[in-house]
């Protein structure tokens, strides 16, 4: 029987289900749908991270858009080179994973007011905050002055400790940190979070070296 001659076939085409976009497909501004991967605009104000189309995120990108409330995460990884961090400033940060990402927070209130700088860990519990003194974030930058290209509130420098309390640096945006997070937070087992975890997070920073040697 052809379609035309089909007297159920649009009944049927109208009745079946429609699929509908899963959560995160959709612009979290406008609503138009989204790809994987998709762009993002953090809400400083809100600190949380939006899901948008490429038009919605292009709006956020000038200087001063947004009200300084909503800004465009950048999509850049870099390698900061020749990082230097020591195992003394490590313990004075009280990390008891070996990774932690420090991002400024600006006072949207005060904009003559100095930034707060915030350490954070990914932990079971989600992102685990404790405010940075700043001596200790001015001796940090001074040694590092590839830090001080970092945006504030949308780009973080991820550190990592690894043998021999060898530290490896990336300056990355915002919403990788928070991918982070929820890497571990699925996948963490245990007191010391397991091999599979571990082995997950090896991954995720190859993934990053990558992208950094790439100059993506």
């Amino acid at each position: 029987m052809t379609r035309a001659a089909d007297p159920y076939g649009i009944l049927r085409r109208v009745m079946q289900p429609r699929e509908r976009p899963r959560p995160g497909e959709a612009c979290d501004m406008c609503g138009e749908l989204v790809p994987e991967p998709h762009s993002h605009v953090a809400s400083v104000s809100e600190r949380r991270i939006l899901c948008t189309c490429r038009a919605c995120y292009l709006l956020f990108t000038a200087e001063g858009a947004g009200a300084r409330r909503l800004r465009a995460v950048p999509e850049r990884v870099r390698l900061a080179q020749d990082f230097s961090f020591s195992a003394a400033q490590w313990d004075d940060l009280a990390i008891p994973v070996d990774l932690v990402f420090l991002f400024q927070q600006s006072d949207l209130e005060d904009v003559d007011a100095p930034r707060r700088v915030v350490a954070c860990y990914p932990s079971p519990a989600g992102a685990t905050e404790s405010e940075l003194d700043l001596d200790a974030w001015t001796e940090i930058s001074a040694a590092n002055p590839t830090l001080a290209d970092m945006e504030p509130d949308v780009e973080a420098a991820l550190v990592r400790r690894g043998g021999n309390d060898e530290f490896t640096c990336l300056l990355v945006p915002i919403d990788t940190c928070y991918e982070l997070v929820g890497l571990v937070r699925q996948h963490w087992t245990g007191f010391h979070g397991g091999d599979e975890v571990w082995r997950r997070i090896d991954e995720f920073f190859d993934r990053l070296l990558a992208r950094a040697a790439t100059g993506r």
